[in-house]
């Protein structure tokens, strides 16, 4: 196995503006699985505040970046998740889930696409909000996708690893 490849997570958002906080949520999720529900060898788990400097920074040279985020969507559905996988054409457009920060996910896609930047595979995980006011702790239906989603991201950096692994073995 390649040993040199590398997978992050990162949890996007401010976790003093209610659900903004599920990215960082989902990551904390992550960093307490053990035993057999362990993310695989060498997993980075991060977290940002969205900045798209910051986010390029956290996924470049990755093999697969994984990033959690709460989004507005209309009509909205909190706690609904959408799996998002960017290719050479980028995030699917308008009339989707939008981050729920001022430059978005898309933004930094586009710039680290300009730059050169992108990870080989870049996985968006979105999450649907109710509330975003100030204040601490996930609303009811957001808090409740919190651990299917952390379930459904370790099967998808298993399965990712594995099959880097199949490809690189020898025959």
């Amino acid at each position: 196995m390649n040993l040199a490849t590398r997978i992050v997570v990162i949890g996007v958002g401010n976790e003093y503006r209610r659900d903004d906080g599920v990215g960082r949520a989902v990551v904390a999720g992550l960093a307490a699985r053990t035993g057999d529900r362990a993310l695989p060898s060498g997993t980075a788990l991060r977290v940002c505040d969205g900045e798209p400097a910051r986010l390029i920074t956290l996924w470049e040279g990755a093999d697969l970046a994984v990033v959690v985020d709460a989004a507005h969507a209309h009509p909205g559905h909190p706690g609904r998740v959408h799996r998002l996988e960017v290719d050479a054409a980028g995030l699917p457009g308008s009339g989707g889930p939008t981050s729920s920060h001022g430059l978005g996910l898309g933004e930094a896609v586009e710039l680290a696409r300009a730059l050169d930047r992108l990870p080989t595979r870049l996985v968006v995980y979105a999450v649907e909000g109710a509330d975003t006011a100030f204040g601490q702790g996930l609303s009811t239906p957001v808090s409740a996708a919190v651990e299917p989603l952390a379930e459904r991201i370790t099967r998808e950096l298993t399965s990712h690893r594995r099959s880097l692994h199949d490809r690189t073995a020898p025959a």
